[in-house]
């Protein structure tokens, strides 16, 4: 096989469908899986049964063999897919969209056959995740099905989609104290402080996760010992702590900060703007003193990422 000519899309021209398959293929960066996070997901049936049922939503498949590129396909509407029953023995079927392209595999004819459709492989491995080796299509869902079944519901429904090419979006917030703000160790209690570390973000509506890193920088320590624990907020979900040990005395000094999270993003707060803040815990057990002020930097990091749900 040489250059595949003309170039797509010159006029006079004419052109294969392979051309068309690969313009898809490299639009999608090579990738291959659902396009949004709630495509093509896979249910029980509205009334339990022997079957499942794949929901609204499209996908690219990329196809087995080089050159093939890749194709596009979505679903309107619930689609009902029959499962068959278990015997004796327990099974894991693979619910996949396939495309079959006569050009490539098969004796389906697109003007009488579905050349896209959804396909179960039967009894595979049951920690199977993928398609199997030379078949053109995506993973759907796996179903680890209970010995002597008929009917089919969520709880053996294993989730397998991929998104294609998921959404991410990275912002970075500064805050700078405009005076002496100081946090003492007396209460044993949880604090919104420092008040200069809270930002208002927009929530992207896609968004099933967030990487959120703030960095106070010339934190400053001083009348004594001090143990503390940080913690960032977003809306309403607390993350992890972040200790601040220092056992360096009465003396004035600074240190640099870092309260990192992985956080996932519930659906009540897509598409809404929420408080990103700190949190601080002055213990009792040191009785050293934390501030901030004009000589702090206050940096706060989220990068929100898409994933299926």
């Amino acid at each position: 096989m040489t250059l595949i000519n003309p170039p797509l899309l010159t006029h006079g021209g004419t052109h294969e469908a392979r051309a068309f398959r690969m313009m898809v293929r490299d639009l999608a960066r090579g990738s291959q899986g659902v396009t949004e996070g709630d495509d093509l997901k896979v249910r029980q049936l509205s009334t339990p049964a022997a079957g499942v049922r794949v929901v609204d939503g499209s996908a690219v498949i990329r196809g087995a063999a080089w050159g093939q590129g890749s194709y596009t396909q979505y679903n309107v509407g619930d689609a009902v897919v029959p499962v068959a029953p278990t015997a004796a023995s327990p099974r894991s079927d693979l619910v996949c969209l396939r495309v079959e392209d006569p050009e490539y595999e098969g004796t389906r004819n697109p003007e009488t056959d579905e050349i896209g459709y959804f396909h179960v492989v039967s009894n595979v491995s049951a920690s199977t995740t993928t398609v199997p080796a030379g078949m053109t299509a995506i993973p759907l869902a796996r179903l680890d099905i209970p010995a002597n079944t008929t009917v089919i519901t969520d709880s053996m429904i294993k989730d397998v989609r991929r998104i294609a090419n998921p959404r991410r979006e990275r912002r970075l917030y500064t805050s700078f104290p405009a005076s002496l703000s100081t946090l003492g160790y007396s209460d044993n209690k949880w604090h919104t402080w420092p008040s200069a570390a809270r930002w208002n973000v927009y929530v992207p509506p896609w968004a099933t996760n967030a990487k959120v890193v703030i960095t106070i920088a010339g934190l400053r320590q001083s009348a004594s010992n001090i143990f503390a624990k940080m913690q960032t907020v977003l809306g309403t979900d607390v993350g992890q702590d972040t200790v601040i040990d220092d056992n360096q005395g009465r003396g004035v000094r600074r240190t640099t900060a870092i309260m990192a999270d992985n956080i996932g993003v519930p659906t009540s707060i897509r598409g809404t703007t929420q408080p990103l803040y700190l949190k601080t815990y002055m213990y009792k057990s040191e009785t050293g003193d934390l501030s901030v002020d004009g000589g702090t930097s206050l940096i706060a990091d989220i990068e929100f990422n898409e994933g299926v749900v």
